[in-house]
């Protein structure tokens, strides 16, 4: 009897220690499939497809509320721009589209908050950022606020006026930073929840760059101390020191190494859980993975690089730290690489899931 129950707690063991290696990947694509829901063992890699939800076509970026409930997302459809808001079931891998609220052209980026009642995205056609409210029921109110920006930049078919490509809350929840391919800029907003208008220009309204280098995505290192920018025609990164709410820039370094001067096209950036690599994708010639190890002064150096298919737009660290799953456009596939644990190199696992126009990926825990 005792050897039967201990087999029994063994067995418990295991499925609850598989449970906690198994997360849901969503997938949005730049096609009617909306979003593509997969299930993904962390322990093998291996991905498996669940259902699509077609409600929301186009879905070129997406967030999860803090709570996990509820995901939402940008739809890039040319005419119709607009931003969708699901609840999510995270046993059976089910989204159920709450509402829709209008946005403008060319929305390519979403955050939220930390309390999840407010939603900002970037609308990269208009050169906007608009904030939303999110109710009770996790459903969108219609925005509270849009900011436009102004100004162009050196390289005119791509900075013939703004772009702004993403919107990042800082890691006190004080400001949001706003990466603007068009004019070269990064802007710096106060985020105040009890406004009626919740952003405003920081004492340092923006800062610069070089002339022609195209901010695209910006992010924080998970101390909040150090953040990086990846800008999108140089193929390069900027390192930043972030205190008292200002940023020092302390080293830029190239991701992408091929093609024109302007046409790098380095698309997403993403940092491991335990904070040891990096790594930035590069479209274009280079349709590559840069791989870097981060110093402890949060400081990158470039170990190397892994090549995948054509137009790498998006891609995603599994939360466990192993894999990092790749979403290639252009090839309709979402590839698979285990992480090396000593150097951060790259190593593609099994069989390329194969999706129409894959451009985003992101995870969380199944239940």
């Amino acid at each position: 009897m005792r050897f039967i129950f201990s087999i029994a707690l063994v067995f418990l063991s295991f499925i609850s220690f598989a449970q906690n290696n198994t997360y849901y990947m969503l997938a949005g694509s730049y096609s009617n499939d909306g979003i593509s829901v997969y299930r993904f063992n962390a322990q093998r890699g291996i991905t498996t497809f669940v259902k699509k939800v077609s409600d929301a076509p186009n879905v070129s970026y997406m967030v999860v509320s803090p709570n996990q409930k509820f995901v939402y997302a940008v739809n890039e459809t040319a005419g119709k721009p607009e931003i969708s808001a699901f609840s999510f079931d995270k046993t059976k891998g089910e989204l159920k589209l709450l509402n829709k609220q209008a946005a403008n052209d060319g929305p390519c980026y979403i955050t939220i908050d930390s309390t999840g009642k407010f939603i900002v995205i970037a609308e990269y056609g208009n050169g906007s950022l608009s904030v939303y409210k999110t109710n009770a029921d996790g459903s969108l109110s219609p925005k509270v606020q849009t900011i436009t920006h102004e100004g162009y930049g050196i390289v005119y078919e791509r900075q013939d006026k703004s772009h702004v490509h993403s919107v990042v809350f800082s890691p006190d929840q004080k400001y949001l930073f706003a990466a603007d391919l068009g004019n070269d800029r990064l802007y710096q907003y106060n985020f105040d929840k009890n406004a009626a208008e919740p952003l405003s220009p920081a004492e340092t309204p923006f800062y610069t760059v070089t002339d022609g280098s195209g901010p695209r995505l910006f992010m924080f290192h998970p101390n909040g101390k150090t953040a990086y920018l990846v800008n999108e025609l140089t193929g390069d990164v900027i390192v930043y020191n972030y205190n008292n709410g200002q940023l020092q820039e302390i080293q830029i370094i190239a991701s992408a190494t091929a093609g024109g001067k302007y046409e790098q096209g380095s698309a997403d950036i993403h940092i491991t859980p335990n904070a040891k690599f990096l790594y930035v994708s590069n479209r274009g010639i280079s349709n590559n993975v840069a791989v870097f190890s981060i110093t402890a002064e949060g400081k990158l150096n470039r170990t190397g690089e892994k090549a995948v298919n054509a137009h790498p737009r998006g891609f995603n660290i599994d939360p466990t730290g192993k894999f990092v799953v790749v979403a290639s456009r252009d090839q309709n596939t979402i590839q698979v690489f285990s992480i090396n644990p000593n150097f951060g190199l790259l190593e593609e696992v099994g069989q390329a899931v194969s999706i129409d126009k894959p451009v985003f990926l992101i995870m969380l825990p199944a239940k």
